[in-house]
């Protein structure tokens, strides 16, 4: 009789034992650039929340939304109960992720730099976070093959970036941006390059760098209200652009966390930049 107990007792113990290492991975994704990837894997399954900025695909804004990614907040994330945070390098304050991980939680992060070999990087990093490392070479080679379609040949046309965001003053890319790499590669030239990073909007600025073409993320058109109050800000009307009237506009995610997405906004743009070159 004991011994039949004692057997209930261990196959109890190893049911208990077996569910637990089988255990379903709670994941937060924290970057837009970083939750495309995980549904392009097809391991969204495991996704528990996400950051207010990983809306691409659209079936991620049905996910609990922790908040802006450099705005995060311990409380907000532990409520989700996650076992592993996948985040950019992006997110702050580290203080809160660092609390996080003191909780017990994983925290993995994922690389944040403009190129495409960082594009690689960060879709293999997720792959093996995920398990789908064989699923991230494929997906590494597609992104690599999309961006060697696109026609870089040098065209001699000033590209300008213009960001706005509420309640900021306008800001224009410079170089060590992901507009900057953007702009190269689709064979054409910042003409902020003699800025680094994001600089406030300046006439005198603006004027002087002449661009040829704009180019304006869409949030930032609705943030101005219509494509037509581009033509309001500072110096454009003097330049070769306003007076062109030469603008396109891109995806935010794509352009700003250089994303999946971005081969598609990349031809769109050298579109332009061969109209503008005609002009």
């Amino acid at each position: 009789m004991k011994l039949t107990h004692m057997f209930k007792y261990l196959s109890t113990c190893l049911l208990f034992t077996s569910g637990s290492l089988m255990a379903q991975e709670r994941i937060l994704s924290i970057g837009g650039d970083v939750t495309e990837i995980i549904y392009a894997l097809n391991a969204e399954k495991d996704l528990i929340g996400r950051d207010s900025t990983s809306i691409i695909p659209e079936q991620a804004k049905k996910l609990p939304d922790v908040g802006y990614m450099r705005n995060l907040n311990t409380e907000g994330i532990l409520a989700l109960k996650p076992t592993r945070i996948i985040a950019t390098q992006a997110a702050q304050p580290t203080v809160v992720l660092e609390q996080v991980k003191a909780a017990g939680v994983n925290v993995d992060h994922v690389p944040l730099q403009y190129t495409v070999e960082s594009v690689v990087e960060k879709i293999k990093t997720v792959g093996k976070l995920v398990g789908k490392e064989q699923q991230a070479v494929t997906l590494a080679d597609k992104f690599v093959n999309e961006i060697n379609a696109i026609d870089n040949s040098p065209k001699d046309v000033k590209v300008l970036f213009i960001l706005s965001r509420s309640g900021t003053s306008q800001m224009v890319a410079g170089s060590n941006t992901a507009p900057d790499t953007a702009i190269k590669l689709v064979g054409a030239k910042n003409a902020m390059s003699s800025s680094v990073r994001y600089v406030p909007i300046s006439q005198e600025g603006i004027i002087a760098a002449n661009p040829d073409l704009i180019v304006i993320s869409s949030l930032s058109i609705k943030d101005l209200g219509s494509i037509d109050k581009l033509w309001e800000l500072p110096g454009i009307a003097y330049t070769n652009a306003g007076k062109k009237k030469q603008a396109v506009v891109v995806d935010d995610i794509a352009f700003l966390a250089f994303g999946l997405t971005i081969p598609a906004e990349l031809q769109k743009m050298r579109q332009a930049v061969e109209k503008a070159s005609q002009l």
